[in-house]
């Protein structure tokens, strides 16, 4: 029998939390083995528990959800981290990104894509939600000042802009691309190697950083 992802859930909205734990506790593959209702509730959680992967408010009593990502990522780094949150400003997304989180998501998602968050970030891929991703793609465009980020923007053709919001969004496999776009995988790994080269980066979790680094997202 495959092993199942234990979880820890962390929200202060009960009512919330609990609608969470009975989504993912009526999946086979996951076991909600903790949570906690306060940033310290979820840690101690986790030291107890040590589960695969965290769901998290960042907005919490006691202590913030970024510090909670702190802390977990400091003492548990292989622990994946899931920020689940109403949070959509650039400040919110770039500090949880920063701060270690492999996830993204905002909490109007709907189920299916909770599910893909997980399965992802279990992958080690980073995952955002479409919003989020929307704002870090935007950021090409219309970032301020111009700089290495405008510039490479501008070096990319239709296609590979297409492509370079797929993968940000970090849940889309190179099959899965083809699929939505109507390509062969040939023509998508193609078009991939052409935008890492060009932005000059080798994977999502190093395009998510370029583009904080270059302030698609405000510091």
């Amino acid at each position: 029998m495959e092993k199942k992802c234990r979880i820890c859930v962390g929200d202060n909205h009960t009512i919330f939390r609990e609608g969470i734990k009975s989504l993912l506790s009526a999946c086979p593959e996951y076991d909600v083995v903790a949570e906690g209702e306060d940033g310290l509730d979820v840690l101690n959680a986790v030291k107890q528990n040590q589960p695969d992967l965290v769901l998290l408010d960042l907005v919490m009593p006691k202590m913030n959800g970024l510090d909670v990502i702190k802390s977990i990522k400091t003492h548990f780094p292989a622990i994946k981290i899931i920020a689940l949150t109403f949070q959509d400003t650039d400040e919110y997304i770039h500090s949880a990104l920063v701060a270690g989180a492999d996830g993204y998501i905002l909490k109007d998602a709907n189920y299916n894509e909770l599910e893909m968050a997980i399965n992802a970030v279990l992958k080690n891929q980073t995952f955002l939600s479409p919003a989020v991703s929307d704002k870090i793609v935007k950021r090409f465009l219309y970032a301020s000042k111009p700089g290495k980020a405008i510039a490479s923007w501008d070096t990319l053709t239709r296609r590979e802009r297409e492509h370079l919001k797929l993968i940000t969004g970090g849940a889309y496999s190179n099959k899965k691309i083809a699929e939505y776009l109507s390509i062969s995988v040939k023509t998508v790994e193609k078009h991939r190697s052409n935008l890492m080269k060009k932005l000059d980066v080798h994977s999502a979790v190093e395009l998510t950083t370029f583009a904080i680094e270059n302030s698609l997202i405000d510091k």
